[in-house]
């Protein structure tokens, strides 16, 4: 199902096996929440833009239009007609952001929605009957996500409790997948490795949801806010402790010196809003650092966003017009800024693999990311 194909230090060429085709890793998957990538790109668009696997959000979906209304339309790959992989995240993290509207209990979390303010509970059950019922290619464990300024007794509590929590996961997982009305029987199930910023706590972790032989592993609660270098630091230390032959995700991330950095940890999958939401405020991704199209230097300026780019934005338009319809505040502005940061981040997931296949990566990695820096 997953194999490495290729390992150049501690960077994996793997490739995932699904039901829904195959994902070529490292791997970004482009962030549809709600079954849609912000800024009016469609299904369509993904197509031509080199993407391989689009993530919606599961509590977003449960709140509206409702898991049970997804379900009796065919599934999510039916509903926003897409054929290739969908991973689907556990709501936990957006449960857990509601911070003023939520009680954790071992059975689950009660809440409110932030859309009506009715009262929801969900449990790991709970979640897997909501991802089941959209049918995802990849479903996402539940689990808490604390926040990193919590006290370490706090972290211990809570990673204690999502090893519980992921337990009832693949037990209700296993029976879902084997129930006759069930859409997608293959559907994969991701754990998710917590512990803050604490080396022991996550190590501990991960050796333990190692042992549930799971088809992959997520290290959830990172770029909420810690540095960079604890980020990096805890890949450093945890990474090594999770299987090398599942996919390992590291979930939230990132900028693209965040993802060329945790490549080369180990870590062959990733999703981040930050090209979708940069696109959608005139903030464009280069191999030369990133540019403000709202910038008055660019009025007259007929050039593509990036000379030789094969992005639906490049192809045809110059950063004055796109800037234009930005000021203008016109949809097609951010929907072409959008287009371009998905396919810059697509493309470099295919440098990036190429790098490691050619035994290269080092090289690759210092060079792009001097090139973004500008030296």
């Amino acid at each position: 199902m997953y194999k490495v194909i290729k390992k150049d230090g501690l960077a994996k060429r793997g490739r995932l096996e699904t039901v829904h085709g195959v994902i070529e890793t490292p791997v970004f998957m482009n962030v549809g929440t709600a079954a849609a990538i912000k800024g009016a790109v469609s299904t369509e668009d993904l197509q031509g833009i080199k993407t391989q696997v689009e993530l919606s959000n599961t509590y977003h979906l449960h709140v509206r239009p409702g898991d049970e209304v997804v379900k009796k339309l065919g599934g999510l790959h039916k509903f926003m007609v897409w054929d290739k992989p969908i991973l689907t995240d556990s709501g936990g993290f957006q449960v857990f952001s509601l911070s003023g509207l939520r009680k954790i209990k071992e059975e689950g979390v009660y809440f409110q929605s932030h859309i009506d303010g009715k009262k929801i509970f969900m449990g790991p059950e709970e979640s897997m009957q909501i991802q089941s019922n959209l049918a995802s290619t990849i479903a996402m464990a539940f689990d808490e996500c604390p926040s990193s300024v919590a006290s370490r007794q706090y972290i211990e509590n809570s990673v204690a409790r999502t090893t519980r929590w992921l337990e009832r996961c693949k037990a209700e997982m296993n029976r879902l997948n084997q129930l006759p009305d069930t859409i997608n029987k293959s559907q994969l199930l991701f754990g998710i490795n917590q512990g803050a910023i604490y080396e022991d706590i996550r190590i501990e972790h991960a050796k333990r949801i190692s042992e549930l032989d799971l088809d992959g592993y997520a290290l959830g609660g990172l770029a909420v806010g810690e540095s960079h270098e604890d980020m990096y630091r805890i890949l450093d230390a945890t990474v090594p402790y999770l299987p090398e032959n599942k996919p390992t995700y590291l979930m939230g991330v990132g900028t693209p010196a965040n993802i060329l950095e945790a490549v080369d940890r180990g870590v062959d999958f990733f999703d981040c809003v930050y090209p979708s939401r940069n696109g959608r405020h005139g903030h464009v991704y280069t191999n030369h650092g990133k540019l403000n199209l709202f910038n008055a230097k660019y009025e007259l300026d007929d050039k593509p966003i990036e000379e030789g780019c094969q992005c639906p934005a490049c192809r045809k338009y110059s950063r004055a017009y796109i800037r234009h319809l930005l000021k203008a505040k016109e949809m097609l502005g951010m929907r072409l800024c959008v287009l371009h940061n998905l396919y810059f981040y697509n493309t470099m997931m295919e440098e990036i693999r190429e790098a490691i296949e050619n035994g290269r990566y080092k090289e690759y990695k210092k060079q792009k990311l001097d090139s973004m820096s500008g030296k």
